[in-house]
């Protein structure tokens, strides 16, 4: 009797740490792994956005924050090192480094950010729950509004796209223009890129041969948002951008796209949510859905020296608006 009540005991227990096994040591710091793909303006506003929520929700959280600087080979190292340092917890901001972590810490949960499509990015099976270690938030984007968005500004019949060939999130809306574009009734012309260091090329195959551009949520892409932009404004071409964040510093027509940092905070919630004991398959994919989680940001300098005018009822509905070479945000 003594041995089986010792084993109902050991095994009550045992239950009961795997059960608490993802949650945060109590009262104790923990470790959290995040990697970015690259540096640009939307993805620093998600890691800051992290951590200010896990701040502001009072978990005691030490950082390990990591750059792949858009190189798939250097994400993988980054997962190498997280699993090394057996960190809590993982953040992957984009596709790509969060592919990476969830192929590298099997048994530490993952968390993505900033992903626009997790099933077919191999992240998750569905979007109405997690897996056993991976969940997050997706910023899938609405290409079609924004290209007509940019209708009511310019007449176009062809728009041009660059995007990433290697990148997941890239190929899923490439193919989402290219539909939005033939619902429209507009030629659809694209290029793409390997690297940041071919956009400016990129550009130059195909701005004679479109009167506008688009820019999705790619992150390489955007990461050289300044040269597609020097080739854009040099040739008198608007450029329409699902980044908000980027084009407060880089003259774009107009931008149409979450605020990421609520999306930061947002994926902070969900980081909070596991460290204090939900499991990540409890928790389906979040999408921005909120009116207050979007952003439209319009550059009337860019529009004048492209001499188009932008609808007066555009310029009020922004939020965010360019003139005379300053920013106002609504």
């Amino acid at each position: 009797m003594r041995k089986f009540g010792f084993l109902a005991v050991f095994m009550s227990l045992t239950l009961a740490l795997l059960s608490t096994a993802m949650a945060a040591p109590a009262g104790g710091k923990v470790l959290i792994g995040v990697s970015k793909i690259v540096s640009h303006p939307a993805l620093d506003a998600v890691e800051k956005g992290l951590q200010d929520e896990l701040a502001a929700l009072k978990i005691n959280a030490q950082y390990d924050l990591q750059n792949a600087n858009g190189d798939a080979n250097t994400a993988a190292s980054i997962a190498n090192k997280f699993q090394s340092e057996k960190v809590t917890l993982a953040v992957g901001i984009a596709t790509p480094t969060a592919q990476s972590l969830v192929n590298t810490l099997k048994t530490t949960p993952v968390v993505f950010s900033a992903v626009t499509d997790p099933v077919k990015a191999g992240l998750v099976k569905s979007l109405t729950k997690g897996e056993k270690y991976v969940t997050g938030v997706s910023d899938m984007t609405p290409v079609k509004q924004q290209i007509e968005l940019l209708l009511q500004i310019k007449k176009v019949k062809r728009l041009g796209h660059i995007y990433t060939s290697s990148e997941e999130n890239a190929v899923v809306l490439a193919g989402v223009v290219k539909k939005a574009c033939q619902d429209l009734g507009i030629q659809y012309v694209e290029t793409t890129v390997s690297k940041s260091a071919e956009v400016k090329q990129a550009t130059q195959s195909i701005i004679r041969r479109v009167d506008a551009l688009y820019v999705s949520t790619d992150n390489t892409v955007v990461s050289a948002m300044s040269a597609l932009t020097d080739v854009a404004m040099k040739n008198k071409v608007p450029v329409m951008s699902a980044d908000p964040s980027s084009a407060e510093s880089h003259p774009v027509l107009a931008a149409w796209g979450f605020d990421y940092y609520k999306m930061g905070r947002a994926t902070g919630k969900m980081v909070a949510e596991i460290l204090k004991g939900k499991k990540p398959e409890q928790l389906p994919t979040r999408f921005m859905t909120k009116a207050s989680d979007v952003d439209l940001l319009v550059n009337l300098d860019v529009a004048k020296k492209l001499g188009l005018t932008v609808p007066a009822a555009i310029v009020k509905s922004a939020n965010k608006v360019v003139e005379n070479g300053k920013l106002t945000k609504k």
